[in-house]
């Protein structure tokens, strides 16, 4: 299960098994390759994005696998700067499911597509037998386009930067000084599942926070500007996300534990768990690398949207050391290790 958990576990099984095959198309090429490992590729000024979704169980609080299915797509093609807007779905059915959840789950995925102001255009269905699933499986691959919001956001951040020739936002774009921003409480979504497969209460009501986020990508780019790097931090949580820019773009990255959005319901339950916030996967959230300069108007602008409300600046990168450290609210500083895999499986 943890070679599909999202940390070091899958990381290493996607380096050594799947790039050993499928690898080779940077030198063919393609502007943004497999080989990037960011959220999605680029061929030919086009985002493309496939992304397969297991969550157990299928429906959730505060959401549902069509929900998840649509916004995960969406969001890895928005953080690399495109607008996304033609989804190919494909549904792999469980025989027994019933068809009153079959259109629950669709008019979910309907719901979602509009708030997103994409399409699904083209895609397949299957059964198979009873008792192999948990309900269904659903794959949504996505395109996604250059906008003149892009083009302004690189403009921005080429006043502060100098000639530089960044044309889309990646994880390998970080440098010394640039602020982390985090939009966002974590935790809510990985813990709402957890509580639905395990029949768990917390003690109060914990939802997961999925959404698609691919409009309000847009307007912080074409509005403020100054991005270079963003992520979803799903599985594997904030830590994953942190140690892919931290690798990717060769700098350290320094992280405040008490700027750290984490609702106390689920700051609770984790500790009872054992679970570390850090670790636990989101799928409403964003975390945004952005020069140092724009990050006050960064963070004032998504404090003003419903999605945003709960940001704060959680950290910078820096030259001083490789990899992620947290200044904890005790004084001192400690590690923040890409994790083995999200603590809780099957959660998108």
């Amino acid at each position: 299960m943890l070679h599909g958990a999202g940390g070091t576990v899958m990381h290493d099984l996607v380096k050594k098994y799947i790039l050993k095959y499928f690898g080779g198309t940077k030198s063919a090429g393609f502007e943004v390759p497999l080989e990037a490992l960011d959220d999605a590729a680029v061929v030919d000024d086009i985002v493309l994005k496939s992304d397969s979704h297991a969550v157990k169980p299928i429906f959730f609080p505060g959401g549902d696998i069509g929900r998840l299915a649509v916004s995960g797509t969406v969001n890895d093609i928005a953080v690399l700067g495109a607008e996304p807007y033609a989804l190919a779905c494909g549904f792999i059915l469980e025989e027994g499911l019933p068809l009153t959840d079959f259109e629950r789950i669709l008019a979910s995925m309907q719901q979602t597509c509009r708030e997103a102001n994409v399409g699904i255009v083209t895609g397949d269905t299957k059964v198979v037998e009873k008792g192999s699933l948990g309900g269904c499986v659903i794959n949504v691959s996505g395109i996604g386009r250059r906008t003149e919001a892009l083009e302004k956001n690189l403009m921005v951040v080429k006043r502060f930067r100098g000639d530089l020739k960044i044309r889309w936002i990646l994880d390998s774009n970080l440098k010394p000084g640039d602020k982390i921003i985090l939009s966002g409480t974590i935790g809510d979504h990985g813990l709402a599942v957890l509580s639905a497969q395990e029949g768990l209460s917390f003690g109060g009501e914990i939802k997961s926070d999925v959404k698609p986020l691919n409009r309000l990508i847009q307007r912080l780019l074409g509005e403020v500007g100054g991005i270079v790097a963003m992520k979803d931090p799903t599985r594997g949580g904030l830590a994953d996300a942190l140690n892919e820019f931290s690798e990717k773009s060769q700098v350290g990255i320094l992280i405040q534990e008490n700027k750290i959005p984490v609702k106390e319901g689920v700051r609770a339950a984790c500790e009872m768990l054992g679970l570390d916030p850090l670790e636990v996967g989101n799928e409403g959230k964003i975390v945004i690398g952005v020069v140092k300069e724009k990050a006050e108007e960064i963070l004032n602008f998504l404090k003003a949207t419903e999605e945003g409300k709960e940001a704060e600046i959680i950290g910078e990168a820096t030259k001083d050391f490789n990899g992620v450290a947290m200044q904890t609210v005790v004084g001192g500083k400690r590690i923040i290790s890409r994790p083995l895999g999200d603590p809780v499986p099957r959660i998108c």
